[in-house]
């Protein structure tokens, strides 16, 4: 069993590779991204504008958690609203291979795809002075990689339930994302209480928070942020059990 689900966690690196742009934007794009804010705050001091920690240490942990967000969101619901369309998923259905194992393989490549992104962010983020967290820090860092990418994964199998055809799925994807993004601090603090509060109710802000705190502050596990996570991965897979289709949608 455990040999099926590697073969299927390397079917899907493959399949991964041999599409260079979604490799460019899971991999290249987050590390960009860091790079340019690197060059720009480099040498910035702690600010309380950047809840005690230095512009920079900020942004590791928020582009960490974007980058999350491509790998087990973006990619996952679009590559399965593609896969649906062009029948790939039914074929798959009529295979002896077990509906969990399909889903197990898929949803392992995405969370190893995505802690090996974050790594490489802490690593550029080390070239601009930012420190490695201590040990001390790894255990709930871990933990909340993995939970946010656990609840992301089961988000993005939600949406990809709800999405019509593969050409709406890009935009379906960016519609949801793009404004919570924003909205909940990745690229800049936001200093609205109001806003604060709902984006608080939202899956991306206490991503944010979480990973914030283990990675930049050190204060550990941040289990209020932890929870309202941990409770939209199970709304999305609560979703994604009822509504996921393994055939093509009537136009």
């Amino acid at each position: 069993m455990s040999a099926m689900v590697w073969h299927q966690v390397r079917y899907e690196q493959l399949s991964f590779w041999r599409n260079p742009q979604s490799a460019f934007f899971t991999f290249v794009m987050p590390v960009l991204v860091i790079t340019i804010f690197g060059a720009l705050f480099n040498g910035g001091s702690a600010s309380s504008y950047f809840y005690g920690v230095s512009p920079l240490r900020y942004y590791v942990a928020t582009i960490a958690a974007l980058s999350v967000l491509g790998s087990c969101y973006s990619q996952l619901a679009i590559v399965l609203a593609t896969r649906r369309q062009n029948g790939i998923l039914k074929r798959v259905r009529a295979t002896p291979l077990p509906t969990w194992m399909y889903f197990v393989g898929l949803l392992a490549h995405c969370v190893l795809v995505s802690v090996v992104v974050a790594g490489l962010i802490v690593l550029v983020g080390r070239l601009y002075g930012v420190p490695v967290p201590d040990r001390s820090q790894w255990l709930p860092i871990v933990v909340t990689l993995l939970l946010g990418a656990a609840s992301f994964c089961a988000i993005g199998v939600a949406v990809a339930a709800l999405i019509r055809n593969a050409e709406a799925a890009p935009a379906v994807v960016q519609f949801v994302l793009f404004p919570l993004v924003f909205l909940s601090g990745t690229y800049m603090p936001i200093q609205s209480d109001t806003v604060n509060v709902v984006t608080g109710a939202l899956p991306v802000r206490p991503f944010n928070d979480a990973l914030l705190g283990a990675m930049a502050q050190g204060t550990g596990f941040a289990w209020d942020s932890l929870g309202v996570l941990a409770l939209w991965g199970v709304l999305g897979a609560i979703v994604a059990i009822r509504r996921f289709r393994w055939d093509p949608r009537p136009e």
